[in-house]
This record gives structure tokens, sequence and C-alpha cells, in this order.
């Protein structure tokens, strides 16, 4: 029998999980710009150009598209060892806040654009194109996956609540106190 059980266990791995994900997809922005020469500052959801950087639409652009790459890639490596290897309910968080931050990111686009919405301006594509087709994907790999292991709705239930949780008590933390990471 598989495990499910969302224990105290799963809870600390999600803290883990859900900071991990943001980190890497903030550093992914970072490590671009700081490649292309600018200046820029990480902190735990968000990076910044300093003040005085004026980078190019081009490179703004390719900012933008690193941090959603690597969360994708992210997903898809998660993805591809459960579909072909067994269960590992770590495993599925790390895709299911993969799935979680980039469907997020989509919806505040409602309130201020960021990275697939950003890009699909450049593109001139329609401001919610990528966000939708980026967060389709995501949730496509979830949607196989639960499938596969018959996860119940209870499980996927608080799966979900508990990373919009640790999501929201990180964002919070990061617009309250405003960690410099890089």
């Amino acid at each position: 029998m598989l495990d499910k059980r969302t224990t105290a266990r799963y809870f600390i791995v999600a803290v883990v999980v859900v900071m991990a994900t943001w980190i890497i997809h903030e550093f992914a922005h970072w490590l671009t710009s700081r490649f292309f020469g600018y200046d820029a500052i990480m902190t735990l959801n968000g990076t910044f150009y300093e003040s005085y950087e004026k980078p190019t639409i081009e490179h703004s652009t390719i900012v933008s598209a690193a941090g959603p790459l690597i969360t994708i890639l992210q997903g898809a490596i998660i993805f591809v060892f459960l579909k072909l290897k067994s269960w590992n309910k770590y495993l599925f968080l790390g895709l299911f806040v993969a799935f979680y931050m980039r469907f997020l990111a989509g919806i505040i686009n409602i309130i201020k654009l960021n990275d697939e919405a950003r890009i699909s301006e450049y593109l001139e594509i329609g401001t919610f194109t990528l966000p939708i087709v980026v967060s389709g994907l995501l949730f496509s790999m979830v949607f196989v996956i639960s499938k596969k292991y018959q996860l119940s709705r209870k499980f996927l239930g608080i799966t979900t609540l508990i990373v919009m949780f640790l999501s929201s008590v990180l964002i919070l933390m990061d617009q309250f106190f405003h960690f410099r990471l890089l």
C-alpha cells in the first residue's frame, strides 16, 4: 500500500520543499541577471535590479524566463521519476509546489505582471497566454500522477492547504521583513 498520509513529517518536508522551490526559482533570476552583468538583489520572493541598472528589454525577458524555466524543469524531472519509478509523497510535493507556484503567479498577473506575463507581453501573444500554458502543463503533470497513484481528494486537498499556507507565510515574510538573500 502506498503511503499517502499527511503527517507532521510531511508538513516539515513541505516547509523545505516550498522554501527550496522559491529560493531556486529566485536564484535562477538572480544568476541570469549576474550573467548579463547586472547588479541584482534576491529576496525570498523576488529578484530586483539595483536602482541604477537599466537592463535591455531582451535581457529583462531572459531574466524573467529563467525562474519559470527552472521551476518547470523541477516539475518535469519529478514527473518523469514518479511516472517511471515508484510513488514518493515527498517528491510529489516538489511537483505540486512547482504547479502551485506558477498557478499563483498566473493569478497575481491580474494585479502585477510577473515572469510569464512579461514574456507574453514581450512576444505580443497576449498577457495570459504563457501563464495559462505553463500552469496547464504543470497541472497536467500533477493530474497524471494523481490518477496513476489514485490520490484521494482528501490527500490533494490537505496538500493544497499546506502548500497554500506555507507559500503565503513565505510571501508575507518577504513583504514584511525584506530578507535579502543575495
